[in-house]
């Protein structure tokens, strides 16, 4: 699916007047820069598992179905309707919007607190598929 797949964060937008929006602390703040936090996503329909994983830190993973409520978390834990808009994954709150698509090949998320937006790009990473099997031992290449 369009989804599926392993991202690394290549880029972002915007992060420090976000932040400072969103009120965290300067600490947490100067924590959270330039971390290359990676995301893996697989989509089987309309069916989401959707996990973030932080360089020396904690992992979050959202289960979700398009369309219906759900428990989910992203610092904090909430409820939320997930939605499908045009291609682009959607999360609405009164004070809240997140969106998440594909991009070139690339996962674009954007945030938005309170008329603040927030960018990350996401490259894709190779799948192991692609790569063979970890640790398998690959032939030499024969020039003649």
């Amino acid at each position: 699916m369009a989804f599926t797949g392993n991202y690394e964060i290549e880029s972002e937008n915007n992060y420090d007047e976000f932040t400072k929006r969103l009120g965290l602390p300067s600490d947490r703040i100067e924590k959270g820069r330039n971390l290359k936090i990676t995301s893996e996503v697989q989509q089987d329909g309309q069916n989401f598992t959707w996990s973030q994983n932080y360089p020396g830190g904690p992992s979050i993973t959202n289960n979700f179905t398009i369309g219906k409520e759900c428990d989910m978390e992203m610092g904090k834990k909430f409820k939320a309707t997930v939605q499908m808009e045009g291609g682009k994954v959607v999360v609405n709150f009164p004070h809240y919007n997140y969106t998440a698509e594909i991009m070139d090949g690339k996962l674009v998320e954007i945030s938005t607190v309170e008329g603040v937006s927030y960018e990350r790009v996401s490259k894709r990473l190779a799948s192991a598929s692609r790569q063979g099997s970890a640790g398998a031992a690959k032939p030499p290449i024969k020039l003649m």
